[in-house]
C-alpha cells in the first residue's frame, strides 16, 4: 500500500473489492472487502483472538466497535446480540462503507456505522470491543483510549486485543494507571502471540453498599 494505511481516512489505493467466506458469530458467510483495510482477505489473527476470547454481548443497549475495519467485530456483535444498536466507528471511509454493505447484506438492521465526531456525545456503550490501531503511535493510540473508554456505562467493560510484542503489557500497565479510581484493568487471555485485555467500569457505590466486580 505505500504510504496508505489502514487507518487514513481516504485510502489512495485502489479499492479492489473482493468477496471472502468467513466464520462469524458461528455460522459461514459472504462478506465484502477491499483494498486500502485492515486484513481484507481473511479475519485477522487478533480479532480472531478477540472474537474467541470475549463473553456474549451484552442483549441491549449501544455497543462499540472501535476501530471497525471491514466489520468481523460489529458483524458478530449484531448477529449475536440483535437487539442491541452496534456502532461501527472507524476514520476510513472505505471501511464504514464496507461495514454498511456487509450488514445490509447480512439483513442486520442494528448496525450503525459513524465516523468518530458523528456519534452523539450523549450515547454511552454497554461493551466495547476492539482490536486498536496500534500502528498509528502511542500518542495517538493513549488519545483514542482516553476518548472512548469513559463513554463505557457502569459495571461495564472494554475488551482490547493487543498484539504481544507490539506492546500489550505496557499498555496494559498505561491502562492501569490512566483510569483510576472507578476502572479496573486485567489480562483476560492469551492466545497465538496477542492478550485480551479487559477494563471494567465498575458502579458508583451507595453509601454503605459494597461494590461487587
Amino acid at each position: 500500500m505505500g504510504e496508505d494505511h489502514y487507518f487514513s481516512a481516504s485510502p489512495a489505493s485502489a479499492e479492489n473489492l473482493r468477496r471472502v467466506r468467513v466464520t462469524l458469530a458461528g455460522s459461514e458467510v459472504e462478506v465484502t472487502t477491499a483494498g486500502g483495510v485492515f486484513s481484507p482477505d481473511h479475519i485477522d489473527t487478533g480479532t480472531a483472538v478477540l472474537l474467541a476470547n470475549t463473553p456474549p454481548p451484552p442483549p441491549g443497549g449501544h455497543l462499540l466497535d472501535l476501530g471497525c475495519g471491514w466489520g468481523p467485530i460489529t458483524l458478530s456483535l449484531a448477529i449475536d446480540s440483535p437487539h442491541s444498536t452496534i456502532w461501527a466507528v472507524d476514520v476510513n471511509e472505505r471501511a464504514l462503507d464496507l461495514v454498511q454493505r456487509n450488514a445490509d447484506a447480512l439483513g442486520l438492521a442494528n448496525v450503525n456505522v459513524a465516523h468518530p465526531d458523528d456519534v452523539p456525545d450523549d450515547v454511552t456503550f454497554r461493551t466495547i470491543r476492539s482490536n486498536p490501531p496500534i500502528r498509528v503511535g502511542k500518542n495517538e493510540l493513549h488519545g483514542l483510549l482516553e476518548r472512548w473508554i469513559p463513554r463505557l456505562d457502569e459495571r461495564s467493560d472494554a475488551w482490547l486485543v493487543v498484539q504481544r510484542n507490539l506492546g500489550s503489557d505496557s499498555l496494559q500497565r498505561w491502562l492501569a494507571a490512566s483510569f483510576t479510581p472507578g476502572f479496573s484493568v486485567h489480562r483476560a487471555a492469551t492466545g497465538r502471540g496477542f492478550r485480551v485485555l479487559k477494563v471494567r467500569r465498575h458502579g458508583t457505590p451507595r453509601t454503605g453498599a459494597i461494590t461487587l466486580p
